[in-house]
C-alpha cells in the first residue's frame, strides 16, 4: 500500500507520486534513455529486483510510464508519458540543487563502482575517439570484487560494459581506486592532477592519453562547487 498525505494541496499530490525510495532515480534513468528492466539493473545495482518491479509498476499504474512489448520480443520496454517527461526541468533543478548543497565529504559506503563504470561508459564521447573498436580496461587493486572492469567502443554507437574480459588487447589501461575515479567525475579532482599524484595510472596509446579530457567526460553538473557550508546528509 503506497503512502498518502490525504491532502488535496498538489506538492503532497506530486510527493505521493515521485517521494517513495528510488522513484526520482527510476525517473531520471527513464528521462536518459532507459527503457529495459535489465539496464535498469545495470545502473541503479543497490536496487533490489521486487522493489524496481514494484516501482516500475507503480508508474505504470499512475500513467507517468507506459510498458510496452514489440512483437517478437520477450520483454517489455518502459518509456515516460507527457506527464514524466515534464518531470526533466524538475529533476535536473533537484540534481543542481543536490550537487551544491547536499554533497559534502564522499563516505566509502556511497562509493559505488557499478554506477560509476555505467556513467562513464554512456558519458564518454567517441567523436574523439580513433575509427573502428576502442578498448578500454579499468583495474581497482583495493576492491575484493569487481575491481577488473572493461568498455568496449565500437563506432558511434555500440559501447559495452564489462566485467568479464572480452577479449583484445586494450588500448588505454586505467588504474586507480573508485573514490579518485568518482572525484574526477564529480570535478573535485582534475584528470592531470590525479596522475600527476600517482592516484591515476594510465598505459596505452599516447594519443588517447593526450585526448582523455577530451572524450573521457565526467558528469554533466561537475562544474557546479558544492557550497561552502552544505547540508547534513
Amino acid at each position: 500500500m503506497r503512502f498518502r498525505y490525504q491532502q488535496f494541496c498538489p506538492l503532497a499530490k506530486a510527493a505521493e507520486v515521485l517521494g517513495e525510495r528510488w522513484t526520482i532515480l527510476i525517473v531520471h534513468e527513464l528521462l536518459l534513455g532507459t527503457r529495459r528492466y535489465r539496464d535498469f539493473q545495470r545502473a541503479l545495482t543497490r536496487l533490489s529486483p521486487s522493489l524496481l518491479t514494484k516501482r516500475l509498476n507503480q508508474l505504470v499504474d499512475f500513467g507517468l510510464v507506459t510498458r510496452t512489448t514489440a512483437p517478437g520480443q520477450p520483454h517489455p520496454e518502459y518509456e515516460l508519458t507527457a506527464a514524466g517527461l515534464e518531470l526533466r526541468p524538475i529533476v535536473k533543478g533537484l540534481s543542481r540543487w543536490g550537487m551544491k548543497w547536499a554533497r559534502g565529504q564522499m563516505r566509502d559506503d556511497e562509493l559505488d563502482v557499478h554506477l560509476l563504470m555505467h556513467d562513464y561508459t554512456r558519458r564518454i564521447d567517441t567523436k574523439h575517439l580513433p575509427a573502428g573498436r576502442t578498448i578500454l580496461a579499468f583495474v581497482f587493486p583495493g576492491l575484493p570484487k569487481y575491481g577488473h572492469w572493461w568498455i568496449v567502443i565500437d563506432g558511434p554507437k555500440e559501447r559495452e560494459l564489462c566485467v568479464h574480459n572480452p577479449g583484445g588487447t586494450p588500448d588505454l589501461l586505467f588504474r586507480t581506486d573508485v573514490r579518485t575515479l568518482t572525484e574526477i567525475w564529480a570535478g573535485d579532482t582534475e584528470l592531470a592532477a590525479a596522475r600527476k599524484c600517482g592516484r591515476l595510472q594510465l598505459t596505452g596509446d599516447p594519443k588517447l592519453i593526450r585526448s582523455l579530457p577530451r572524450w573521457f567526460r565526467h558528469c554533466s553538473l561537475a562544474h557546479i562547487r558544492p557550497a561552502a557550508k552544505p547540508l547534513r546528509v
